[in-house]
């Protein structure tokens, strides 16, 4: 069988999509408050019967989220354009490098309300 997860977590950020054109409102400096969801998906372990315990995710993840994105400027994280799209990605890579990180079948970065970017290599038909 295979089971389902997901944990979301918050932070606040500046950026500046400077590629775009200047008349652009996006290329000016502005903030989101932004809400990244990701989502796992395998067995459930034998012993405790998680797929991965949610303080494993905050103490990995969680932790690398509030020191490396809460209250930065996105800018200065990542190299080229700092767009939701990418930054999911960016959130992605982060995720495979831990224990859990072969289980990740997709990251979510909602920047508004109407707006959100989904990651997923399509591993798992996400579309």
């Amino acid at each position: 069988m295979t089971y389902s997860i997901s944990k979301t977590w918050t932070f606040s950020a500046s950026h500046a999509l400077d590629h775009l054109p200047e008349s652009h409102k996006c290329h000016r400096l502005h903030g989101h408050n932004y809400k990244v969801g990701v989502r796992l998906s395998g067995s459930l372990l034998e012993a405790d019967g998680m797929l991965v315990d949610y303080g494993d995710l905050n103490v990995d993840l969680g932790l690398w989220i509030a020191d490396t994105l809460d209250h930065r400027h996105l800018n200065d994280v990542m190299e080229g354009p700092t767009t939701a799209e990418r930054l999911a990605k960016f959130i992605w890579d982060r995720a495979a490098l831990y224990d859990w990180g072969h289980l990740v079948t997709s990251v979510l970065v909602q920047e508004t309300e109407g707006t959100t970017a989904i990651y997923s290599p399509g591993r798992f038909g996400l579309a």
